[in-house]
């Protein structure tokens, strides 16, 4: 069975960074679309940044280059570096896995990314 296990949420105060993990149980992935999605209490679940197996990152506009996706294929680990973090950031944190192996993965909707992790919580004080 697949498994992604989201690592690294915690509690910041705004400014700070957080640095989320996504370890997933086999490699199955690695040439496959990854991307970290977050959905905050009675909100929907917004799609946050997305990559390619070779590296082709897509981000939600409203982030203004404050988070880096990125991937190790060795370690079948996503990461999202999330700098000057906000209020407006809070949210629990989940990554996803698409059997799809398109070249720019931001193109997937939410419905196609077929693994999940559990998710991370991230806390964002002001």
């Amino acid at each position: 069975q697949v498994r992604l296990v989201e690592s690294g949420g915690g509690s910041v105060q705004a400014g700070g960074s957080l640095t989320l993990s996504c370890t997933a149980s086999t490699d199955t992935f690695t040439t496959s679309c990854m991307a970290w999605f977050r959905q905050a209490p009675g909100k929907e679940r917004e799609k946050v940044a997305s990559i390619s197996s070779n590296g082709v990152t897509g981000y939600a506009n409203s982030l203004q280059g404050r988070f880096t996706i990125s991937r190790n294929n060795a370690q079948n680990t996503l990461y999202l570096q999330m700098n000057s973090l906000k209020p407006e950031d809070a949210a629990m944190y989940y990554c996803a896995a698409s059997p799809s192996a398109i070249r720019i993965c931001w193109f997937l909707a939410a419905t196609q990314y077929a693994y999940w992790g559990q998710g991370t919580q991230v806390t964002v004080s002001s």
